[in-house]
């Protein structure tokens, strides 16, 4: 999934120079994908059984596979955005079982175990950039997405035999409800979460792009590698902080970083900023959906998952959109907005900390053993959760 979905900011440099694509239309086609993601995540909530299927898994993997390889094959953008499009439902749908599967295998082992899987959409952000560096000397960008293609195709082999959630679970009879006051606390929340879905994409869709305007050819691609290998750890680290510090105090800590990791690159030229740049970007996008699900998670508040991927994800689609017209003279001038964005993200985040009840009870999971009684965000606890995919 990390392959399927991110490794167009990797390439995206080469259809620029190479296949006459507009900054405005690369837009699009990043748009087109997030359209897709929504609708794939949306599906994984409102049909569950989709995220119970085998089947499901295995045609997801294989057509996303094949929309990398058929992305050479076509020409325009009309041809490139149904693609695109498809790529997104299709990840999403590989994401949504793969989460389900895991949070049902790993409801009993610590938060920071199911986190190390979340790193997985790095490593495959990481994989992406390290195959487009090796194709340096080729650098055509056809060979690229066949490339892509050939790697997503060995993960999936890979993940061929996962086997998703067998059946439903049981609702828990103990299941908490919202309690009073919540609405003003997931209201921030939800609006945080949907500034950080704008701010956040515009990053992860023309970082690449923009940091290549002003530095060495192999730094665009080298700092998106470095996104991938800052995200591997960053949902179990994440996790592990949220155990000794309030989630309200880590979310704002988190968007901070972000916002700073963003901007550096607009502000300050040369491969340092590049670089640092990219370790807090990508050590803080995957973290900061981790802390906003548990955050969703401990107030109960009536289908708060779906409500926060639907926000997300109209964030995520709206990005792109609104930077469009920035870009007429490069990338850059698209990392302020959006680093302004995920700071106007952090102030809802400030809001989110007042009064917030850090004490109310979160109902233990069925089987979880008596000596721990940590909240968690399980099936039983947050109905709903297993769709949400970060980033």
């Amino acid at each position: 999934m990390g392959v399927g979905r991110f490794v167009y900011t990797a390439i995206l440099p080469l259809m620029h120079d190479q296949a006459g694509l507009s900054a405005a239309a690369g837009a699009r086609l990043a748009t087109a994908n997030y359209v897709g993601y929504l609708v794939g995540a949306l599906a994984g909530i409102f049909a569950p059984a989709l995220v119970r299927s085998r089947l499901v898994l295995r045609g997801s993997l294989l057509v996303l596979t094949a929309t990398l390889a058929a992305m050479p094959l076509t020409d325009g953008t009309a041809a490139w955005l149904a693609l695109r499009l498809l790529a997104g439902v299709t990840s999403a749908l590989v994401f949504v079982v793969a989460v389900n599967s895991l949070l049902h295998r790993l409801r009993e082992h610590p938060a920071h175990v199911t986190g190390w899987a979340f790193g997985g959409v790095g490593a495959g952000i990481a994989l992406s950039g390290l195959l487009v560096l090796a194709l340096r000397s080729v650098a055509d960008w056809r060979v690229a997405w066949w490339a892509a293609a050939a790697l997503t195709a060995l993960l999936a082999r890979a993940a061929w035999n996962l086997r998703p959630e067998s059946a439903p679970e049981t609702p828990s009879a103990a299941r908490a409800q919202a309690g009073p006051g919540t609405l003003r606390w997931f209201g921030a929340l939800f609006v945080c979460y949907t500034l950080e879905g704008v701010g956040y994409i515009v990053a992860g869709t023309f970082l690449v792009a923009a940091v290549g305007q002003g530095s060495p050819g192999w730094v665009g691609t080298g700092a998106w590698v470095l996104v991938g290998l800052a995200a591997v750890p960053s949902a179990a680290l994440w996790s592990w902080c949220g155990r000794r510090w309030a989630r309200p105090d880590l979310l704002l800590a988190a968007l901070l970083v972000q916002a700073v990791g963003i901007a550096l690159p607009a502000l300050v030229g040369g491969t340092a900023a590049a670089l640092v740049s990219a370790v807090l970007f990508g050590g803080t996008f995957i973290g900061i959906s981790t802390l906003t699900l548990a955050t969703g998670a401990h107030l109960r508040f009536p289908r708060s998952v779906a409500l926060l991927t639907a926000g997300y994800g109209v964030g995520q689609i709206l990005g792109p959109l609104a930077v469009a017209p920035l870009l007429h003279d490069g990338y850059r001038g698209a990392l302020l907005p959006a680093s302004a964005v995920v700071l106007a993200a952090a102030s809802a985040a400030v809001v989110l900390r007042i009064g917030f009840p850090h004490h109310m009870l979160v109902v233990r999971p069925p089987g979880t053993p008596d000596g721990d009684r940590r909240p968690r965000a399980t099936p039983e606890a947050c109905p709903g959760a297993a769709p949400h995919p970060p980033g």
